[in-house]
């Protein structure tokens, strides 16, 4: 017969870890799959072996063989999730002779005009008014601003 005891601390492990683990995979990246991973595989080992693990002077070492397999077998997970990659360092020069497109109309001598370049959103100069939705080309930049002009005479894309 099960304790009620043991049945209390396997099964609050085995909640908690399964929550850690639902929040994970809810918001990857925030490093609980381990101690989620962890916690469950502890409380279903002490649903099952409360003994060796309590009264044993192998519970110790059973537990920390478990939580050192379940911390490897997570470390694909985040590799997947967030693989390495060089870090991001746009500046207006490395964006010089990039298209965009423009999110924001563009007006002569104004900073109000915005383009979207890769993934960013930068604040656009031009000489001539361009529409939102315009395919435009970076002359040059200064500052946080970049200087565009349209790649072509054509309509905006909508």
């Amino acid at each position: 017969m099960v304790d009620p005891a043991n049945l209390a601390i396997s099964a609050t492990l085995i909640i908690v870890g399964s929550a850690l683990f639902a929040f994970e995979l809810i918001h990857p990246g925030a490093w609980l799959l381990i101690p989620a991973s962890i916690m469950i595989v502890a409380g279903m080992l002490y649903l099952v072996l409360p003994s060796l693990l309590l009264n044993s002077l192998f519970g110790p070492a059973i537990v920390v063989i478990v939580a050192l397999c379940a911390a490897l077998a997570t470390i694909p997970y985040y590799r997947w999730v967030a693989p390495t990659h060089e870090p991001l360092s746009t500046t207006v020069r490395s964006l010089q002779g990039q298209t965009g497109l423009v999110v924001a109309p563009v007006v002569p001598d104004s900073l109000s005009g915005k383009v979207k370049i890769q993934s960013e959103v930068w604040s656009a100069r031009s000489e001539q008014p361009i529409p939102t939705g315009t395919r435009v080309r970076v002359i040059s930049g200064e500052g946080v601003s970049v200087l565009v002009r349209p790649l072509d005479a054509s309509r905006p894309e909508n």
